[in-house]
């Protein structure tokens, strides 16, 4: 039986075995900054190969490009950014700290969130397979209060979102008692907006003329390229372009570890469209994206979250949304953005954005259709999905556990371990070192020889290694090794020369790609 480990284990996990660390951690660290160690930037190239080759090499209508991080300032005044890119900030007045006016709201609703899923917990328990989860929301009088004061919360936070009512956001924080989580005080400021980008100089040239800014998100490096890239490619509508980038956002509350950090990873793709047909493509992304999502994760930790407001620039929108440790949030956006962008910057530019239609006859501005996933996210999820403690298979003794991070092997930061039986016999060494430098050609391969091989084991399955090969003394008479699986925990005896025509098949990318077809 495996249990998931809880928020606070994963992050020391995470850090023991290579994954993650603090930023400046001998300095005592950055807040909301992190480094990718040794097997932390090997899964995350990983994850973005993943991402890329089903996005752009499975499909013949879509490119990819890599922008700069620095685009003309301009850019951002047409995108909106520099009048709109806005957070609701407020600070406690007792404990000196700041926090968003609407994720305190979001996390008041989380808690209501939490009270009717207790309340269909208890219920199932008791009711058993008998149990009907939609008659007992629909009759339940506990849940019906719950989802009453659930949705009348969400409709006021959409509307002073939507308005940028700061003094409507303060007064539903008033209304609903809201406290300051570490000290319960509830003496808060007015909420006022506060500009999300990072900005800089350009060279030496001070003020306005030579501001910069680090870019807020990778969307608008595609939209000043689109004619570019349509003319470059020679492609026709529908097409997109992806992106996979670094972007910057000067959050006013950085937590939950790497969910939200200043500096993050955008995965994102434009998808451009003939205007009146974004509602299907709409849809059809929005299907695509899932399926791809559950190749690597089961559907319970997988939902749709419909925008309750909506950026400016769209007329539809939803989040993929995973079940985190601390609840259910944000992992992908899917908007249809309309022909915001690319007008916006034609009208400022004074730039022609539009696309010629061959069989219209006609030139027009596209509509576009966008898929956005945050590298680092899509990581957490991944850790929060596969780290897990379970008794070991085969065995009967409870107590007899191991952690084990149960990666699909395709994605693993090591495919396989190759380890001999002792590390003070020459021969095991040579033979062993053999295999690795023959696989090392083939795929991603550690040798160690720092341990007994019952610890090497462990040390591999809490990295997410598929398959541990292990040299003995029986490998110097026959030629053959232990294979060893990290999820069965079975062994087979294998000739070395067809060791990578046993793994090569099982940690290949295309296995991976074909089921999130």
């Amino acid at each position: 039986m495996a249990t998931e480990i809880d928020f606070k284990a994963l992050t020391a996990h995470a850090k023991e075995n290579g994954f993650i660390y603090q930023s400046s951690e001998i300095y005592d660290g950055l807040a909301a900054a992190y480094d990718y160690g040794p097997n932390g930037v090997l899964l995350k190239n990983n994850l973005k190969e993943y991402w890329w080759r089903s996005m752009v090499q499975l499909n013949d209508n879509i490119v990819g490009i890599d922008a700069a991080i620095f685009m003309h300032p301009k850019t951002w005044k047409a995108s909106g950014h520099v009048d709109a890119f806005n957070d609701p900030l407020i600070d406690n007045k007792d404990s000196k700290k700041r926090f968003r006016a609407d994720v305190l709201i979001e996390d008041y609703m989380d808690k209501i969130e939490g009270k009717i899923n207790k309340e269909i917990a208890k219920a199932q328990k008791r009711f058993g397979d008998d149990f009907d989860e939609a008659q007992f929301r629909a009759t339940n009088p506990n849940v019906q209060r719950y989802t009453r004061e659930y949705d009348e919360v969400a409709t006021r936070l959409a509307t002073a979102m939507t308005d940028g009512d700061m003094a409507g956001l303060k007064q539903i924080i008033e209304d609903l008692g809201i406290s300051e989580p570490d000290t319960g005080s509830k003496n808060w400021t007015d909420v006022r907006q506060f500009n999300l980008m990072f900005s800089t100089q350009l060279g030496n040239i001070a003020g306005e003329e030579g501001k910069l800014y680090l870019r807020p998100e990778t969307a608008q490096g595609i939209f000043v390229n689109f004619t570019n890239v349509q003319k470059t490619t020679r492609q026709k509508l529908p097409f997109g372009i992806a992106q996979i980038g670094k972007a910057f956002r000067n959050e006013i509350v950085a937590r939950q570890f790497i969910f939200r950090m200043r500096e993050f990873e955008q995965m994102e793709m434009q998808f451009f469209v003939q205007p009146g047909s974004q509602k299907d493509w709409y849809e059809k992304w929005k299907e695509a994206r899932l399926k791809w999502h559950l190749a690597l994760h089961p559907q319970e930790k997988l939902r749709f979250h419909d925008h309750d407001n909506l950026a400016h620039y769209a007329d539809a929108a939803v989040d993929i949304q995973f079940e985190f440790p601390f609840g259910f949030k944000e992992l992908e956006g899917i908007h249809s953005r309309t022909d915001f962008d690319l007008g916006a910057h034609q009208e400022l530019s004074g730039k022609k954005m539009q696309y010629f239609d061959p069989e219209t006859k006609e030139s027009y501005v596209p509509y576009v259709v966008e898929t956005s996933i945050g590298a680092d996210r899509l990581f957490l999820a991944t850790l929060t999905h596969a780290l897990r403690e379970e008794q070991v298979p085969g065995q009967d003794d409870p107590n007899n556990t191991r952690t084990v991070l149960a990666l699909h092997p395709a994605i693993a930061p090591v495919k396989a371990a190759i380890m001999p039986l002792k590390r003070n016999d020459d021969r095991l060494v040579g033979m062993a070192k053999e295999i690795f430098n023959d696989l090392r050609f083939r795929f991603e391969v550690q040798y160690d020889d720092t341990g007994s091989i019952g610890k090497l084991y462990r040390r591999q399955d809490a990295v997410g290694t598929p398959f541990c090969i292990t040299v003995d003394f029986d490998s110097l008479e026959d030629g053959t090794v232990t294979v060893r699986d990290r999820d069965t925990l079975e062994q087979v005896r294998v000739k070395k020369e067809d060791l990578a025509g046993l793994i090569g098949p099982k940690v290949d990318m295309g296995n991976l790609l074909r089921s999130a077809q």
